[in-house]
């Protein structure tokens, strides 16, 4: 059995002590969960066991074969690369003949008719021949299909962000390593990407650690969580929810600390104000636990701290926003046609649906940033937006916090009426007053973010408009988000993909399907994704196996000698895992009260479903050959 042994490791980011003689161990086949807020130090860890930075002291023990993936949040491959080199890079045997069989069919496809390239061709072929690595090109077909990687010859700089993540990922799932660390997988992935992830995530032969804001990820994928906090480092076994129930269990009992601490806080307080006379030297061990109870108390807000929003917001009137027949192109492409919304005071409604097909150019439409290519768009006088948008506005890394807070307000007012000072604002938001003196520029991503967020939050805006908040905001940030959209009194309409967030915040969808089209959908977006499972079984079996549209002649090559084997068997195959499937389900019917049988053929029944969708999807695949 493969494991990874960290001992007594530390890092620290300037005056800030990120982590402190850690220790843990990573079993072979562990699917961990590495939580924590912004600025905890999650990404640092993760790139310290990936070998990408070292640790102010301790060590990382592992076999010397054992192989490690890492998906970082930011690309750090050379962007002149194409895509298949970029998901077929490693050293590996069969990564390398992999991607060399890629090249050879690009080759082949662009002129068939040179001897030499038909040559490599076949040199290629033998050689996956030899390492028996036509599963593995399987597989790894089957991961840039689910992921939508584009075509594997395109430059990496000819992709947009979401693009150059998904083939990040692609790369990183391919590599088949004994570890697997993923710092934000989700992003950039819609709904159906997120669950094949999550499904495969579960089956993968070795160990996975994930940083995601995505609970319901977590809580599916997951059977172990880490927590940095603050510079300690809580271990629980079980998934996202089970963590929950732990904690809130250790939280109730240093709550209770905490108020006896303040009890006696206040006793020695009210001693310390006594005066001099009443103090005299024999007393100092006294005069010392106060000091220390004073440092500790301001330094606890709580097990996870305090994060408040009670902003009041400007008055909002009837009339809010409204499209009425609007239609947007951008760049040849249709985005969306004769769309009708009206966006009423207490709306909430969440925007999802496919990649790239036009939500955030949507909020762009209803920020004001770009027109309508046909339609009207109307807006309310009393309107005032605050647009989150996925990167921040130009930040001046050499402005201290208090400085960027202060220029858009040095003080608002809470929704109780209480005027909140640019100081305790950013108190409530957990930076704490060491935190308010410090340059931008030192701060992690998500504490930018959380930031920048704070910044528009105390504008007092009516209608909020967010474009994927769940990206780069940490969990305890989230939470405390959609608690406040719960009683906030404007209009909310969120781009997101992460369907616990949508869950808890909106009641209506608007989605996104492509081509143009739209659909709105009152419900949450679970009930949205059941609905849509259960049609895809209505459909009929010959709908399901439909192709997708084929590619143009230009685009197109011809079957190699193993996929033309492959496919005059493939049907036969897909009946036979059909057949196997009913007889497993007959089977469970009959079985009765026999946990343990139906347990057996719970798993079978998994297994061969599992197999009949790779099988499927492959059937996909080569019918655009065939």
């Amino acid at each position: 059995m493969k494991e990874l042994a960290v001992n007594e490791i530390s890092k620290s980011y300037g005056e800030k002590k990120l982590f402190h003689h850690l220790s843990f161990l990573i079993h072979e086949k562990d699917r961990i969960g590495l939580i924590g807020m912004n600025g905890s130090g999650k990404s640092t860890l993760m790139k310290i066991l990936a070998g990408k930075d070292v640790p102010e002291g301790g060590t990382i023990e592992k076999s010397s074969d054992y192989t490690i993936s890492y998906l970082a949040q930011d690309n750090f491959l050379d962007v002149e690369m194409p895509v298949l080199e970029a998901v077929f890079t490693g050293d590996a045997p069969i990564l390398a003949a992999l991607r060399r069989y890629e090249q050879a069919l690009i080759a082949i496809e662009r002129d068939g008719e040179d001897p030499q390239v038909q040559r490599q061709f076949q040199q290629a072929e033998e050689e996956m021949n030899r390492l028996n690595a036509w599963e593995a090109d399987t597989e790894a077909k089957s991961i840039l299909q689910k992921l939508a990687v584009p075509f594997l010859a395109t430059p990496l700089k000819d992709l947009s962000g979401g693009q150059l993540k998904r083939v990040n990922l692609a790369r990183v799932l391919i590599s088949a390593s004994d570890l697997l660390l993923l710092d934000e997988p989700t992003n950039h992935l819609d709904y159906s990407a997120i669950t094949w992830l999550e499904d495969y995530l579960k089956r993968y032969p070795g160990a996975v650690m994930v940083i995601t804001h995505d609970r319901y990820f977590l809580d599916r994928v997951t059977t172990r969580i880490f927590e940095l906090s603050r510079g300690s480092f809580f271990e629980t076994d079980g998934n996202y929810q089970e963590y929950l129930s732990k904690k809130a269990a250790l939280d109730e009992n240093e709550a209770r600390q905490i108020q006896k601490k303040k009890s006696l806080y206040k006793q020695e307080l009210s001693w310390m104000r006594a005066g001099v006379q009443a103090r005299g030297t024999k007393q100092q061990a006294r005069i010392d636990r106060f000091h220390s109870l004073k440092q500790y108390l301001e330094t606890a807000n709580g097990p996870a701290g305090e994060m408040e929003f009670g902003f009041a917001s400007q008055r909002l009137g009837k009339k809010v926003l409204q499209l009425k027949k609007a239609s947007l192109e951008l760049g040849g492409k249709i985005l969306f046609q004769h769309l009708d919304l009206l966006i009423q005071r207490d709306e909430r409604l969440g925007v999802t649906g496919r990649n790239g097909a036009g939500k955030s150019s949507l909020l762009n439409v209803l920020a004001g940033l770009i027109p309508l290519t046909a339609g009207i768009y109307e807006i309310g006088e009393t309107v005032r937006i605050a647009y989150y948008t996925q990167q921040n506005e130009a930040m001046d890394p050499e402005m201290r916090l208090i400085e960027y807070l202060q220029e858009a307000a040095a003080m608002v007012k809470s929704a109780g009426g209480e005027i909140i000072s640019a100081t305790d604002m950013l108190e409530r938001f957990l930076f704490p007053r060491a935190m308010h003196g410090v340059k931008i520029g030192r701060l992690s991503g998500g504490e930018q973010r959380r930031l920048y967020l704070l910044r528009l939050l105390i504008q007092q805006p009516n209608v909020l408009l967010l474009d994927e908040p769940t990206n780069d905001l940490d969990i305890d940030t989230l939470t405390i988000l959609e608690d406040y959209l719960a009683t906030f009194p404007g209009a909310v309409i969120a781009v997101s993909h992460d369907r616990y967030f949508l869950d808890k915040t909106v009641n209506k969808l608007l989605v996104f399907l492509g081509d143009g089209k739209t659909q709105l959908i009152h419900g949450t977006m679970s009930e949205y994704l059941l609905q849509e499972k259960e049609r895809e079984k209505e459909l009929p079996a010959a709908k399901k196996k439909t192709a997708a549209e084929p590619r143009k002649a230009s685009d197109k090559r011809r079957m190699n000698y193993q996929e033309k084997k492959e496919w005059a068997t493939i049907e036969e195959e897909i009946d036979i895992l059909e057949e196997k499937a009913a007889d497993i389900q007959a089977a469970m019917n009959e079985t009765g009260a026999d946990f343990g049988k139906l347990a057996e053929l719970q798993k079978d029944l998994e297994e061969t479903n599992h197999t009949l969708e790779e099988k499927m999807a492959r059937w996909e695949y080569l019918s655009e050959l065939a």
